[in-house]
């Protein structure tokens, strides 16, 4: 029998077994894919956001319903503690201007390869293409390419995802096990769906900046797409979950100004310049801030220059689960001690995307995983002391 046994080769995962293999434990991680971590390398082909430097009272606001939950967690392993861990496995990391910090190579496989490298030498075992499907009586059971296969250890520690990207290994297919712990998923960090007319086509593609969307309490000033499907991009995810909980997403066209401002511009003597031509001479709007001006605005009954300044979208649709960048819903914290044990069954903990909870995207969703990883590691290893 080994001491702990850690299902799910992500990051929450992959921390859970350094903490554990790092106290001189026997550790096995089990993961379903080919390879492990591979939602975290496709995460740093655009950079790899670990963390966000920000006073830790506001990074765990974002966090939203889960911050009491999470916050001891963050507090124990939060922005400052994730880029001295990134640091210490010989990655130079830097601070960009928005916060969010990145290793200085802006990829995940060198911090992957000098992580697993780590795991190695402190003795941890992988297993890959195994997918668990349960326990019988104590034993982990796994489907594995050569017929089912058991695993009994002291401790075990479940970090396999959220129900998201299912080509990188996240599928939610746990949940049938646990379905008395668990709350519904839905897609969190996803763009919508919306039918533009065809008077957008040729704006399709194109990123829109210098914007604010706004829904419900929450705002955002990052970019977005227009796609195809409908809106997607940072700017979109920043306020997804409210506009999936049933908000209206507004946009400011020209959030630098205000409506004021905006109507003196426009009362300002033209001589014969068209409207068309104000929008873009006067105010400055790019041909894809017109193009939404007149898509969104039609039939408002509103001054111009209200409209430019809070464009309502249409009811908005989430684009499909496995589309998102993330998921809420899964293992909620009332299924679980403060250390992550599920109360249903002695010596598993959770970890990861796998809990309920959700958070934007800008480096809150790593730290997210790390830092439970970390602290169900460490309450495995109390657990393994006392036993």
């Amino acid at each position: 029998m080994i001491d702990a046994l850690v299902i799910g080769g992500g990051p929450a995962g992959l921390m859970a077994a350094d903490v554990v293999s790092a106290a001189g434990h026997s550790v096995v991680v089990v993961d379903a894919m080919p390879t492990v971590g591979r939602k975290f390398l496709m995460a740093g082909k655009s950079g790899l956001n670990l963390t966000k430097s920000e006073d830790l009272q506001r990074f765990k606001k974002a966090y939203g319903a889960a911050e009491n939950s999470l916050a001891p967690m963050l507090t124990a392993f939060g922005p400052d503690q994730i880029t001295a861990w990134a640091q210490a496995l010989g990655q130079v990391v830097f601070t960009g201007s928005t916060g969010r910090v990145f290793p200085e190579k802006m990829k995940a496989s060198p911090l992957l390869r000098a992580w697993l490298a780590r795991l190695t030498n402190q003795g941890v075992t992988l297993q890959t293409r195994w997918r668990w499907t349960g326990w019988h009586g104590d034993t982990s059971m796994f489907e594995t390419p050569g017929g089912a296969e058991g695993i009994s250890a002291k401790t075990t520690i479940l970090a396999m995802g959220g129900a998201s990207w299912k080509r990188l290994g996240s599928d939610g297919r746990w949940a049938e096990q646990l379905m008395d712990d668990i709350a519904p998923f839905q897609p969190a960090n996803m763009g919508f769906a919306l039918d533009w007319s065809d008077h957008m086509t040729q704006h399709l593609g194109f990123a829109v900046k210098g914007v604010k969307l706004t829904a419900g309490n929450t705002s955002s000033r990052g970019e977005f797409v227009i796609s195809s499907k409908g809106i997607e991009g940072g700017g979109v995810y920043m306020v997804s979950s409210a506009v999936r909980d049933g908000a209206q997403l507004t946009l400011d066209l020209l959030p630098d100004q205000s409506v004021q401002e905006i109507t003196a511009k426009l009362a300002a003597p033209k001589g014969k310049q068209s409207l068309a031509n104000t929008l873009r001479k006067t105010l400055k709007l790019d041909p894809v801030k017109r193009a939404l001006l007149n898509e969104l605005g039609r039939g408002l009954d509103l001054p111009l220059a209200q409209r430019i300044k809070a464009l309502p979208f249409p009811a908005l649709t989430p684009r499909p689960i496995d589309e998102a960048i993330s998921t809420a819903g899964g293992v909620r914290f009332d299924a679980l001690t403060d250390d992550l044990m599920l109360k249903s069954r002695d010596g598993v903990f959770c970890a990861g995307e796998m809990l309920d909870w959700e958070a934007p995207t800008g480096g809150y969703l790593i730290t997210g995983c790390l830092a439970t990883g970390r602290w169900a590691g460490l309450a495995a290893v109390r657990h393994l002391q006392t036993s």
